[in-house]
């Protein structure tokens, strides 16, 4: 059994495809396949079931998972203790990214971290925020860029970046054009365009109409921003956003305040506690991209 054997493995289970895992770790689909094979036959048991489009592990693979992760990690350990002594920080660090995120400062960070660790191979990945902090806490990601309703996520580290209100959004000549805030129930009476289930704003937005007892009707759904503002400038809905993507259409949009939706959206960095000096050095690069 070699690293490199588990290594791909850890690939094809995470990215649940042969021709996506080879990409990521830069050889052809028949080296990872046959590599597979081959601890598959010194394992004495498949790790995969390859019956469908999407690669799933079998119960033996989901048993091998866990320790192939703690295995690589501990063997990129070793080489972290020797940079770390020497100065030079390696290795791989895989970053997720809420989908549709324009919060540059996230890319400042990333962009100094790799000047001053070139050593470290980045990856960035989009998803929604649900699944991204299952990704940190399973340790497929090391840290993560998420929407949330919550301050604090049990086994992580949170480290909020941006709190605001929630504001429903819409064009000239609507109904609620000429306001400067909406009730939830008010609002409730026209249709809407919202971020997806599974994101941090509509987690916030759900909770709020569920304080009432409201149940809206959600029109459309979109996983970014400019998506939901382009559908509401076109009369398809009342856009629900934060304070800071509203601002980004104020010159087709105008934003109301939902007064009765008070806890506010965040947009936070979440993360395992670890010694990892590549985490630590990207939270320090974004602590100061951030300013906080």
């Amino acid at each position: 059994m070699e690293l490199r054997q588990l290594e791909y493995f850890v690939a094809v289970a995470e990215e649940r495809n042969f021709t996506r895992a080879a990409e990521r770790v830069h050889i052809s689909q028949s080296g990872v396949s046959a590599q597979i094979r081959q601890l598959e036959r010194e394992l004495g048991a498949e790790l995969f079931d390859r019956s469908a489009r999407t690669v799933t592990l079998t119960v033996a693979g989901k048993a091998a998972l866990e320790h192939a992760r703690a295995a690589l990690a501990a063997a990129e350990a070793v080489g972290q203790a020797v940079g770390e002594v020497t100065d030079l920080i390696r290795g791989r660090l895989t970053v997720g990214m809420v989908i549709g995120c324009t919060v540059t400062p996230l890319f400042d960070a990333l962009a100094a971290f790799h000047r001053a660790h070139p050593g470290v191979e980045l990856a960035l990945l989009e998803d929604d925020s649900d699944r991204l902090v299952e990704g940190v806490r399973d340790g497929a990601l090391d840290l993560a860029l998420v929407g949330t309703a919550a301050a604090a996520h049990d086994g992580l580290e949170t480290l909020p970046i941006i709190s605001e209100r929630l504001v429903a959004a819409v064009p000239s000549g609507h109904p609620l054009a000429e306001r400067r805030r909406v009730a939830l129930r008010e609002l409730a009476g026209h249709p809407l365009v919202c971020m997806p289930v599974g994101t941090g704003l509509r987690t916030v937005f759900d909770r709020a109409c569920a304080a009432q007892d409201l149940r809206p009707a959600i029109a459309l759904q979109a996983s970014a921003a400019d998506a939901i503002a382009a559908l509401a400038v076109r009369g398809l809905g009342v856009a629900v956003l934060s304070e800071s993507m509203a601002e980004h259409y104020r010159d087709r949009l105008t934003a109301l305040l939902i007064e009765d939706a008070e806890a506010p959206a965040l947009l936070a960095l979440v993360w395992k506690s670890t010694h990892n000096p590549a985490v630590r050095g990207l939270l320090a690069h974004s602590r100061r991209a951030f300013a906080l």
